[in-house]
């Protein structure tokens, strides 16, 4: 899944990247309102987590001007923690809200929540035949047995289930899977498949030739 965070303050913009990164989400960041907006605009991600104060255009006009053209799970933060600005903010468009400081375990279970929601999947397991993927621990069983995927592995097996039934085009892989940081290679995806069907069953992706991959249901 990918990920934009737009927040002004370097500290904070690198530590949440880091950490997103290390939960194995792709991450883009922009420092300020106009990047943010453009990266928003240009790229479909799955979850954006902006600040509120920016330099130039603030939180609420990008979310207010994003709204124009898409719906993209938008998770706000602010240090204002009144009810006025709360309430903008969910009046202007965003789907869920947390105040600085805050516990990053917190922010990460309300990104799941949010990708969840937008994907129509809101309970955190997706259950495929034998395999059940626990989207709150990042983790896979089959027949009851746990499977080791990589982390890159796990990332395209949660997306395509969450998008079960529906055929997804390598470059929608590429899109939300890999950020601006990442040197992609024409065939990683399907190296990547390849160790998913390895692991979990020849049959679990189906590959619709010329077109993309697909589980079915």
């Amino acid at each position: 899944m990918r990920i934009l965070v737009v927040e002004d303050e370097p500290h904070l913009l690198r530590s949440l990247a880091k950490a997103l990164r290390e939960e194995g989400y792709a991450v883009d960041t922009a420092a300020a309102g106009d990047d943010g907006l453009f990266k928003a605009e240009s790229y479909d991600y799955d979850a954006i987590v902006l600040d509120v104060m920016l330099p130039g255009m603030d939180g609420w006009q990008l979310l207010e001007r994003l709204r124009r053209r898409k719906p993209t799970p938008v998770l706000m933060l602010t240090a204002r923690d009144a009810p006025r600005d709360r309430v903008r903010g969910l009046d202007t468009g965003a789907d869920d809200y947390l105040v600085k400081p805050f516990d990053l375990s917190e922010l990460l279970a309300r990104i799941r929540a949010l990708i969840r929601r937008g994907a129509g999947k809101p309970w955190p397991r997706i259950e495929i035949r034998d395999i059940v993927i626990d989207v709150k621990s990042r983790t896979v069983t089959r027949a009851g047995q746990p499977v080791w995927l990589t982390a890159r592995e796990y990332a395209i097996l949660e997306y395509l289930a969450y998008h079960r039934g529906e055929v997804v085009t390598r470059t929608a892989l590429y899109e939300h899977l890999m950020d601006e940081s990442d040197d992609t290679l024409s065939n990683l995806v399907d190296v990547h498949v390849f160790g998913i069907r390895k692991k979990l069953g020849a049959d679990l992706i189906a590959t619709r030739r010329g077109h993309g991959y697909c589980i079915e249901i």
